[in-house]
């Protein structure tokens, strides 16, 4: 989950990549620690491919 660049002096780190999966009644969303977030879906499987393709697309590890 670790960047391989070095960091470069002067420049803040981007965080990690930690999705969650939350729930509100019948629809849950994935949110990152990056900021990133999905849109509110009644399909729990929907939202974890989303949140498998952010971290994919990211270069992050899914874990």
């Amino acid at each position: 989950m670790h960047s391989e660049l070095p960091a470069v002096p002067g420049t803040t780190p981007m965080p990690e990549h930690r999705v969650a999966i939350s729930e509100r009644g019948s629809f849950c969303h994935a949110t990152c620690a990056c900021g990133w977030y999905s849109p509110a879906r009644r399909s729990r499987d929907l939202t974890r491919r989303e949140a498998e393709d952010h971290l994919a697309a990211e270069g992050a590890d899914p874990g």
